[in-house]
């Protein structure tokens, strides 16, 4: 049985960056806490807690020292707070989610109503929303949107993990109806190329395996992408949940990662794929 790992795939910039602001900070010794998980990786936030970093839910449960902000970012609100506070704040912001603020809060200045594409409860737009003043309309899917547009003037910003099929789709249902649509195309490259290598791989192989947080959107996605391509699509975060029998037959199997998947979560499950097929 051969194993093949896609073109692009595991960490990508903005969760690499994250990690090592994490790490710095806890080298530097003192009280360092996140606020939320600094990237969905389960196993990734539990070796950061090994290293002295904790998770905190809110503001309220950090008395003192550092406070990361987690790269999805946040409402520019919480940091004043937690400056206001004492708080060392270290922020840790992928540099494209910041794009995507930056995008969110010029549109609303300029007087567009604000579409936002991606997932209403993703702490990424949340924070998109809160840039873009409080006022914008969430959509995960053209179909979401409103039969009568909110405003003759509309402006788009899209979560940086979304397909560029959807924001695509969003952007053909509105042209029509608009007097004026300005789009800020906001999708992280990093996650644009490990959509279209996931889906190439997916088509050449018998079975594709798909590496990452259950919790992370980018890697529900790959899998998706997967999943509509090759039937023989399993998503796992550890080797532990790999299956002998998923493998039955197989000759070729494909393997892929979110861009919140360290080298070495990868390799861990590769090489227990790879062990199975010498034990068969």
């Amino acid at each position: 049985m051969k194993v093949i790992v896609a073109r692009h795939a595991g960490v990508c910039y903005g969760v690499e960056r994250a990690l090592k602001l994490a790490d710095e900070a806890a080298a530097a010794g003192g009280d360092v806490a996140t606020l939320g998980p600094l990237i969905h990786n389960p196993q990734a936030v539990a070796a950061l807690q090994g290293k002295g970093v904790g998770v905190a839910s809110n503001l309220d449960d950090v008395a003192q020292g550092t406070l990361i902000i987690r790269s999805h970012g946040v409402d520019p609100a919480v940091i004043v707070a937690a400056e206001n506070k004492g708080l060392a704040v270290i922020d840790a912001t992928c540099p494209f989610v910041r794009a995507a603020h930056t995008c969110a809060a010029d549109l609303a200045a300029a007087g567009y109503r604000v579409v936002i594409v991606g997932e209403s409860d993703h702490p990424e737009v949340e924070g998109i929303l809160a840039h873009a003043g409080g006022e914008a309309l969430i959509v995960q899917r053209a179909g979401d949107l409103p039969s009568k547009p909110p405003s003759r003037r509309i402006g788009i910003v899209v979560q940086t993990t979304q397909p560029p099929a959807v924001l695509q789709e969003v952007v053909g249902a509105l042209l029509p109806r608009v007097a004026e649509l300005r789009v800020c195309n906001t999708i992280c490259s990093a996650t644009a190329k490990r959509q279209e290598s996931a889906a190439e791989l997916a088509d050449g192989v018998d079975v594709i395996v798909v590496v990452g947080g259950h919790n992370s959107g980018n890697t529900t996605r790959l899998t998706e992408i997967c999943s509509a391509r090759n039937p023989r699509t399993h998503h796992v975060e550890t080797a532990d949940e790999l299956e002998e029998v998923w493998f039955a037959g197989a000759e070729i199997v494909g393997v892929t990662a979110g861009a919140s998947t360290p080298d070495e979560q990868i390799r861990g499950v590769i090489d227990a794929i790879e062990a199975l097929a010498g034990d068969a």
